[in-house]
């Protein structure tokens, strides 16, 4: 038996809305034929389904066991197909990607002149849009297409793509080393957390710097900025220079409002900017600047169009608000008033179990364990600190697990619970041992 969370058609199943269901069966309709066929039956079958079981589908009779692996890819792709024909999933980056697609197949029919006219306009959208790596690839067979095929349309034309393709190709370099600096980083973070003394701030800062590729800034287009922000975000963060962090938070969540086009284009980078801006002012405790931010956000992605609507954005939406409520329950010392969240963020956390990381529902946890510290609760505080501390399949944090060791002891401890005191002493010790946290 297949595990449901590892079964990836029918995670894709059920991720599909009423309306994305109505279309795929439309689609599937489009011929007379396909109405009856085995992968419509083997979608209505999942579908029905409230956890994954083979067993089932095979009973079923709609499939025998040797060709199940080929219709569940068969049924994958006309699922996805069925999404990318979808209008809720049209933008700017699928319809230059689309453009590409058929101007590339015009070229091959012989046909240069119509396949150059459609590359021209995608590679003006893509520009305006920012999307640099598409705008490269379209000018990359401008040049095959003008190589076989003189147009005299510009006698400086093979100067001017050449010079199109050299800014592109350098801006592109600058994007993916920032980007690849700024993963690192994160990782970073996720495995040791913060820096923890001043021979950890001397590697980071060192591994930082030495990473930071040459530019000039006022080369840098918006997603050249967008990586070079993230990236001081995360070192700032690091090394817990939080000014720093609110800083380059800023800069990053001003972009966007400067250019706000480009939020429905990049949600996801509009609300982790958001969510930084918010991190930074928590650990500022800059409480009206954090209650005025999170409103801010909350309008924007409650009541507002700037924000398209996906399941992906829904999530982060999620994730974010409800992290940064909690946060603000932390900085006014409401704590009895913030324990009406925890129902909301389990419900939550059900809804998007397919889509939350592991380690993002740790800090969930450890957050509402906190809550329930603070507002005398210690039992429920335990409850949930032994979330984090029994998963053993998680390679999170190590300062979020070595807090919740630390918690958990003072927990136990404050409502008698100590009788195995000496024992999670012990245990605590070793970890943070382990752990180099002993200074």
């Amino acid at each position: 038996m297949t595990n449901q969370q590892k079964d990836n058609l029918f995670v894709l199943v059920k991720s599909l809305s009423k309306s994305e269901k109505r279309q795929f069966k439309l689609y599937v309709g489009r011929l007379g034929g396909n109405t009856d066929s085995k992968f419509l039956a083997l979608f209505n079958l999942l579908d029905k389904m409230n956890k994954y079981d083979e067993k089932v589908v095979l009973e079923s009779g709609i499939v025998k066991k040797a060709q199940l692996s080929n219709l569940k890819a068969h049924l994958y792709k006309q699922i996805l197909i069925s999404l990318r024909l979808n209008p809720l999933h049209q933008n700017v980056r699928v319809q230059v990607r689309e453009q590409l697609d058929f101007a590339t197949i015009l070229y091959h029919k012989g046909l240069y002149k119509q396949s150059l006219k459609i590359l021209d306009k995608a590679k003006s959208m893509a520009i305006e849009n920012e999307e640099k790596n598409i705008a490269y690839e379209i000018v990359e067979l401008e040049k095959v297409i003008e190589s076989q095929y003189i147009t005299r349309s510009m006698s400086n034309r093979a100067d001017e793509l050449i010079e199109q393709a050299k800014s592109l190709s350098i801006q592109n370099t600058i994007t993916s080393k920032l980007s690849n600096l700024s993963l690192q980083l994160y990782g970073l973070m996720l495995k040791t957390g913060y820096v923890k003394n001043d021979k950890e701030y001397k590697q980071i800062t060192k591994y930082f710097y030495d990473r930071m590729p040459d530019f000039k800034h006022e080369d840098l287009g918006f997603r050249e900025k967008l990586w070079l922000y993230k990236s001081y975000v995360w070192y700032s963060f690091l090394v817990q220079d939080f000014l720093s962090g609110y800083k380059y938070a800023s800069k990053w969540i001003n972009m966007f409002y400067k250019t706000e086009g480009m939020i429905s284009l990049n949600p996801v980078f509009f609300l982790k900017g958001n969510h930084y801006l918010l991190e930074s002012l928590f650990y500022l405790k800059y409480h009206s600047k954090f209650k005025k931010t999170l409103e801010k956000l909350e309008n924007i992605i409650y009541s507002s169009n700037l924000l398209p609507n996906e399941d992906n954005v829904s999530v982060l939406s999620f994730m974010y608000v409800y992290n940064n409520k909690l946060n603000l329950h932390f900085l006014e010392g409401s704590f009895k008033e913030g324990l009406p969240l925890v129902d909301e963020i389990l419900k939550g956390i059900k809804l998007y179990n397919d889509r939350i990381d592991e380690h993002h529902i740790m800090v969930f946890y450890y957050k509402i364990a906190c809550m329930y510290f603070g507002a005398g609760d210690c039992k429920k505080c335990i409850e949930y600190l032994d979330k984090i501390i029994e998963n053993k399949s998680l390679q999170m944090r190590e300062d979020l697990m070595g807090f919740s060791r630390i918690l958990s002891l003072v927990a136990h401890y404050e409502i008698g619970l100590d009788y195995h005191l000496e024992v999670q002493l012990k245990s605590t010790y070793k970890f943070l041992l382990k752990m180099n946290d002993l200074y």
